[in-house]
């Protein structure tokens, strides 16, 4: 059976998952007004990603019988940015969703949770994922310009990754 703090602490990462959610449509959203479809894809496909995190958390919980205490989610920062300091951006939230899970992790095996630990390496997993996906995308937007055919060219590739996490996760990009 899962403690009170420990619902609490995965109910608290449900609303980042959902706010996580909101960052990525609102991203989506930037990318579409600098007609960067591909981008807005992609990030529209991450949108979608974090809808599947927050319900895979809220199952747990009702399958351990525990309250799910849904919260506020937060309005994310709009700005102006360019395409660089999107990802930039990006990345910062991603680490610190995988900061927030890690702590989540230490407590589960702090109280001797085996079954929360269990569940929550799926989310260490795909934190790996996440990172490496975005390092990568930056990279390409460093090495290539986020101007121009470079900025086309990766635009292109979003567009084609975002079909794939649609794919996967059955979120439509």
């Amino acid at each position: 059976m899962i403690s009170q703090d420990m619902a609490a602490l995965i109910g608290a990462q449900i609303n980042r998952e959902f706010y996580s959610a909101y960052f990525y449509l609102a991203l989506s959203a930037r990318a579409e007004t600098m007609n960067l479809k591909g981008t807005a894809a992609w990030f529209m496909a991450k949108h979608g990603e974090e809808l599947t995190h927050a319900l895979k958390m809220y199952r747990y919980l009702i399958d351990q019988n525990a309250a799910v205490v849904l919260t506020g989610v937060a309005a994310p920062e709009t700005g102006t940015d360019g395409v660089l300091r999107i990802f930039e951006r990006t990345l910062e939230h991603e680490r610190a969703v995988t900061s927030a899970i890690n702590t989540i992790l230490d407590h589960a095996l702090s109280e001797k949770d085996h079954a929360t630990a269990i569940f929550l390496q799926w989310f260490v997993t795909e934190q790996i994922e996440e990172e490496a996906t975005v390092n990568d995308i930056i990279g390409r937007l460093r090495l290539f310009g986020d101007q121009g055919y470079g900025l086309l060219m990766i635009d292109n590739e979003l567009a084609a990754l975002a079909k794939q996490v649609g794919t996967t996760t059955g979120a439509a990009p």
